[in-house]
């Protein structure tokens, strides 16, 4: 019987839809690389199975005694989003950049 799971947590104001071995990267974590982190906002909780019935569990706003863990992988800086502000007849240009922080996480079991 082959069992699929997976949640929707919350974490630094974004929501992400995760399965167990999933990497994703999520706004920067204060944890070191290979330290174990803790989701505990969980949404929906869902099981699926082969023949056909799935168990979501919808939280009001959170599921109950439900947690997310995963392994921090990496540390990182986005690709640069460039800014540019134009105003006409005014003789008045300008141009910026940002890179965003991300922290690279593994996902490692839904319970």
């Amino acid at each position: 019987m082959n069992i699929t799971m997976y949640a929707i947590v919350r974490t630094g104001g974004k929501q992400y839809k995760v399965r167990a071995g999933d990497t994703i990267k999520v706004e920067k974590l204060a944890s070191e690389v290979g330290q174990e982190v803790l989701f505990p906002e969980v949404l929906v909780r869902a099981v699926e199975n082969n023949d056909g019935k799935v168990d979501i569990s919808f939280g009001k706003p959170l599921v109950s005694d439900s947690a997310v863990k995963g392994t921090v992988v990496a540390h990182g800086r986005e690709e640069k989003v460039k800014i540019f502000k134009f105003r006409r007849r005014k003789h008045s240009a300008k141009s910026m950049g940002h890179r965003q922080y991300f922290t690279e996480v593994k996902i490692e079991s839904i319970s």
